[in-house]
């Protein structure tokens, strides 16, 4: 019977999002409350459950979803980003650009939010595609995918980030594994796939881009830009080198573990970045805060349904749904990374958002955890691998790839969608060798 509840409150959560545009969060709320009551639990219990999970998920993420998306403003609109980009166009060559794109999608998708490093870079891939001669699709799509790819493996994006949280995983160990992961995966994603690509290829759409293009001057230099966009992930990675590698009681790895705490690189990283990017570029304090505050605007509803998706699983914790599932797993012969991975991708093909579909395959199987003791790092993985495939017309990002670069529904389905399944079959796949190595 809590199976079934459970798969009814899901198929509401499709119902009310997909047929009735319900928001997310509000969303995720009340089918938290509805499958919490249907549990057995008081209206009290579930009003408790649902603060609960909500105070508890935020509560180790705020800062860390605040400093990132102040620290992808900064690098956005100082213009660090575009001299990253245009540094290393010119540094592979006309011969090399995919690589180029690539490279430049990767680090610039550390810092910011999939959809900003988006909007951000496709006037750099226009200015190369019209400059140099090269097929739109042939230089945008390893960039996309190397966005894409940052977005589902690598903390300190929301999505990963929030799931690592909720199942208790290392942050340090859960990057160095998305690491491994995102190499072969973008490669084969971005300029392998995009070289297939030749029948879809169109000019860039007209009128379509407006945002400003810096001038040299305007710009901070190449390795200022590099190290405070990579500084993050620099620090979360060489604590978790040190967690591995040297005794708890060594006083070098406590210092790494504090510096390397993602709200603490973070923070770091932002006030590198005010300095480096802001101050020292010529720009006066309140223009540099103001970046900070209206950045905060904007990862405002991605916040609330991270936090939704915490409330639905403190509720299936604390109904007992949690218990259910760990005594089903104890004689289950299923692969609990696959059983994620299939979750997630299920409820990404019905909802459209992958940040919905990670939190809330996060809630159903996180008790799976502590009955298979299979490494939390690896879950995490799984479900961001899960939660990016064959993304559709329910998913805005689908609708911006077709925009930017002026392809037919039909086109996008061939490129795009095909282009995030391969994504995630490619980190399914990776997971699956990566727990043969490590376990």
């Amino acid at each position: 019977m809590p199976i079934t509840i459970i798969a009814l409150g899901v198929l509401l959560l499709l119902v009310l999002m997909i047929v009735f545009k319900v928001n997310g969060f509000l969303a995720l709320i009340f089918v938290s409350a509805v499958v919490g009551i249907a549990e057995g639990m008081t209206p009290l219990q579930v009003i408790a459950s649902i603060q609960k999970g909500v105070g508890s998920t935020l509560g180790g993420l705020a800062m860390i979803l605040g400093f990132g998306a102040m620290l992808g403003k900064l690098v956005s609109d100082t213009g660090a980003a575009q001299r990253v980009a245009m540094t290393l166009i010119d540094a592979f060559g006309k011969q090399r650009v995919q690589w180029a794109m690539m490279v430049t999608g990767l680090i610039v998708g550390l810092a910011m939010f999939y959809e900003i490093g988006f909007v951000l870079l496709l006037p750099l891939v226009y200015t190369v595609v019209v400059a140099a001669g090269i097929p739109l699709l042939y230089v945008g799509v390893p960039m996309v995918a190397a966005l894409s790819v940052t977005h589902c493996f690598l903390p300190p994006h929301p999505g990963p980030t929030a799931i690592a949280t909720i199942f208790g995983a290392n942050l340090g160990i859960t990057l160095l594994y998305g690491i491994i992961l995102t190499l072969p995966t973008v490669i084969i994603a971005g300029p392998v796939f995009s070289k297939f690509l030749k029948k879809f290829e169109k000019s860039p759409p007209e009128g379509l881009y407006n945002t400003k293009i810096f001038t040299d001057v305007e710009m901070p230099g190449f390795w200022t830009s590099i190290f405070a966009a990579v500084i993050p992930v620099v620090l979360m990675a060489l604590a978790a080198v040190f967690e591995l590698t040297v005794a708890k009681e060594n006083p070098v790895r406590q210092f790494f573990e504090f510096i390397g705490n993602p709200a603490v690189a973070l923070f770091i990283s932002v006030i590198i970045a005010v300095v480096t990017l802001g101050l020292r570029n010529g720009r006066k304090i309140d223009e540099v805060m103001e970046m900070c505050g209206s950045s905060i605007a904007a990862i405002a509803m991605i916040v609330f349904i991270i936090a939704g998706g915490g409330a639905f699983k403190q509720v299936l914790v604390d109904s007992g749904v949690g218990e259910y599932i760990a005594q089903m797993m104890r004689n289950s012969s299923l692969s609990p990374l696959l059983m994620c991975w299939t979750v997630a991708a299920m409820l990404r093909i019905a909802l459209g958002s992958a940040t919905v579909a990670a939190i809330t395959t996060a809630g159903i199987v996180t008790p799976i955890i502590a009955v298979t003791h299979t490494d939390p790092a690896l879950m995490v993985l799984a479900v961001g691998a899960g939660s990016v495939i064959a993304s559709h017309v329910n998913d805005p990002g689908f609708w911006l790839f077709k925009g930017y670069f002026n392809l037919s529904v039909v086109e996008t389905l061939k490129t795009w969608t095909v282009m995030e399944t391969i994504i995630s079959v490619v980190g399914l796949a990776g997971v699956l060798i990566l727990e043969v190595i490590v376990t």
